[in-house]
């Protein structure tokens, strides 16, 4: 490795030109296998206990030209590259990027509150408060997440699946599917629900244990927001909106798995996490008992506490809502399907965006519904929607006709079939525009993932997530096989 390839050039004297064409020449994929060559060995230190070492690479990386790159380019790609924090500046030119680069350093470095709005909640008449920071801010997080994260990973609870590498909601309901489906699987679920997790962190836990120089750490968590023009202080909580926020909130969380098992070592107690959000299974309602006062003793050590209203111990049969879906046994036999209100949040997305299509064309909604259609679907494939998909599909049905209706209330019914249903080669009757198709719920199949090993590594275990990506059990009758692969796992 050139080690002067990734040290920061601070060259004040570039013209705009000439850094614009800086940025336009960096090799990209050279900048992001010599970071992803730093966090592996980072990963492996620390899975070594190899402490200092590991610390020592994290200052070489977050110092680095190339990693610097890195986190300018996914600040100023992301969805809120145009949202500008209180400076009012964004990075949309090469000249921008390759400026923010330079700039960006530890020394000195004080971050500045962040911009204060408030949104309205789904469903209700409430308001989200929203924190944006500015972009210099961000590329910093995103530049000491990108040294934090195998730390994070390697450290990690083996059942924690939200903000992680190469993992997601579908592992997190494979694992409770494993938990619970079998005949002798535990019966009892407490579902937890943490009252304000990321703004209720405690700050002296924070900087006590989180593996990160103390000082930047301090900068974002005490930077305040401002709202109306008056400057608010933390004194609590991660950085909303930051980067770096779903891996404090990770490593806070992580070792709550260790714990149950050492009180509970023989027992069915299975922690499930994604997030802040987690479920534990308990054999008896007595133990769910237990296993909730173990839970707020370990909450209160990080300054958060469990929602009362929210937190619950249920019976399986009874049934529980998860990450969008719900888990209940009907007859002994577990079905994972979309939730009540997942389903009532995507029904009334549907009825407001055709509603407001009143002006629109035909492609125009067809466009709109499909982006709608396709992301729903897509998370829910791995359940059994089936049924959930065609009743969503009569639903919007529905709904469209009333819009064609609308439209031309002066024309009979098979005037309005014929010009907005038009038939294909596979059906009689497909809303269809001039150069738009609208897609069906029920077309998307139902397909099921390979169980995760919960052991594996993103930073060291390269070779196995390449071989998983994409990779599915297509039928009913391979459920039993993932059931036997997966116990044999552990």
């Amino acid at each position: 490795m050139n080690a002067r390839s990734s040290i920061t050039q601070r060259c004040e004297d570039l013209t705009d030109k000439e850094l614009a064409k800086q940025w336009e020449n960096i090799p990209l994929k050279k900048a992001q296998a010599f970071v992803k060559r730093l966090q592996t060995r980072i990963a492996k230190a620390v899975k070594e206990g190899k402490y200092r070492l590991a610390k020592r690479l994290q200052h070489l990386l977050t110092n680095s030209f190339y990693a610097k790159v890195l986190a300018v380019r996914r600040t100023s790609s992301n969805r809120g590259r145009k949202t500008a924090g209180i400076d009012g500046e964004k990075w949309i030119t090469p000249y921008d990027k390759m400026r923010a680069v330079l700039q960006l350093s530890n020394t000195g470095y004080r971050a500045k509150p962040l911009r204060r709005v408030y949104i309205p909640k789904p469903n209700s008449d409430k308001r989200r408060a929203l924190s944006i920071p500015t972009m210099h801010d961000r590329a910093m997080q995103a530049l000491h997440a990108m040294a934090l994260s195998p730390w994070a990973e390697t450290t990690a609870d083996k059942v924690s699946f939200g903000f992680r590498k190469n993992r997601n909601a579908q592992d997190a309901a494979e694992y409770a599917f494993i938990c619970l489906s079998r005949k002798g699987s535990a019966l009892w679920i407490l579902e937890g629900d943490i009252k304000g997790c990321f703004d209720n962190f405690a700050h002296s836990w924070l900087l006590n244990n989180i593996p990160m120089d103390r000082r930047i750490l301090r900068q974002f968590l005490s930077a305040g927001y401002i709202f109306d023009g008056i400057l608010y202080r933390n004194r609590s909580g991660t950085p909303q909106g930051g980067l770096i926020s779903p891996h404090l909130a990770n490593m806070a969380l992580d070792g709550l798995e260790h714990i149950l098992k050492t009180h509970f070592p023989s027992q069915k107690v299975h922690l499930i996490r994604f997030a802040d959000d987690f479920v534990i299974t308990a054999e008896s309602r007595e133990i769910a008992e237990r296993c909730k006062e173990i839970v707020v003793d370990f909450l209160k050590d990080r300054g958060l506490e469990l929602s009362e209203e929210k937190t619950v111990i249920v019976h399986i049969n009874e049934g529980f809502d998860f990450i969008g879906w719900n888990f209940r046994k009907f007859k002994g036999k577990l079905l994972i399907q979309p939730s009540k209100k997942a389903v009532a949040a995507i029904t009334l997305m549907l009825s407001e965006t055709v509603k407001f299509a009143k002006a629109w064309t035909q492609d125009q909604l067809i466009s709109r519904l499909n982006s709608l259609i396709q992301g729903w679907a897509l998370y829910h494939r791995y359940a059994s929607s089936s049924r959930v998909f065609s009743k969503l599909d009569w639903i919007l049905y529905q709904m469209l006709w009333t819009w064609a209706k609308r439209r031309h209330n002066n024309k009979g019914k098979s005037w309005i079939a014929t010009k907005y249903w038009q038939p294909t080669l596979t059906r009689s009757r497909v809303f269809k525009g001039k150069t738009q198709t609208l897609l069906k719920f029920s077309d998307t199949k139902i397909k099921y993932r390979k169980f995760l090993s919960l052991d594996a590594n993103p930073y060291l275990d390269l070779e196995y997530f390449e071989h998983r990506k994409g990779v599915f059990l297509s039928t009913q009758k391979s459920i039993q096989t993932f059931l036997h692969c997966a116990h044999k796992s552990g």
